[in-house]
């Protein structure tokens, strides 16, 4: 087996990408880190039809040898102070037996090339407290904590 890392766009037309990509995500919802719980099913039937429909939604797959072992989900939105938009980094995971090889590396160098050719002043993403790991991967690849702003949730 190679450790060569693929990262390309989700094409959700395709029915095995919208598979793999429900795999990562499902993945991730089960993990710790994530939801510690798997996908509904009418969030499994959802996601898929609504991710495909958003332009500003950009999802990509990390594959190693054709498998998929990561995955990121990325939302366009907009800075008013720099009169750019920005792209946040809403889900990126990696399946455990990838992580610590390079996988999520490859994934940021991915989004921050495409936040680029956007025309993005800036990438956000928030992180789990308790993810250590995933927070040195961030502060490696340039990330910092915001300057300004807690963020908070108000479930509807």
């Amino acid at each position: 087996m190679t450790d060569r890392v693929v990262v390309r766009t989700v094409d959700f037309a395709r029915r095995a990408d919208a598979s793999a990509y429900l795999e990562m995500l499902d993945a991730y919802a089960r993990d710790p880190m994530g939801a510690a719980q798997p996908l509904s099913d009418p969030v499994r039937e959802k996601v898929v039809r609504d991710l495909a429909a958003d332009p500003g939604a950009h999802c990509l797959l990390a594959e190693r040898d054709g498998e998929p072992i990561g995955f990121a989900t990325c939302f366009v939105g907009y800075s008013t102070f720099n009169a750019r938009p920005l792209l946040n980094v809403h889900d990126i995971a990696v399946v455990p037996a990838a992580r610590g090889r390079g996988v999520a590396r490859a994934l940021l160098a991915a989004i921050t090339d495409r936040a680029r050719r956007l025309g993005c002043c800036k990438l956000t993403l928030e992180v789990r407290r308790d993810n250590g790991p995933a927070q040195r991967v961030y502060a490696r690849d340039g990330f910092k904590p915001a300057t300004c702003g807690l963020f908070l949730e108000k479930p509807l």
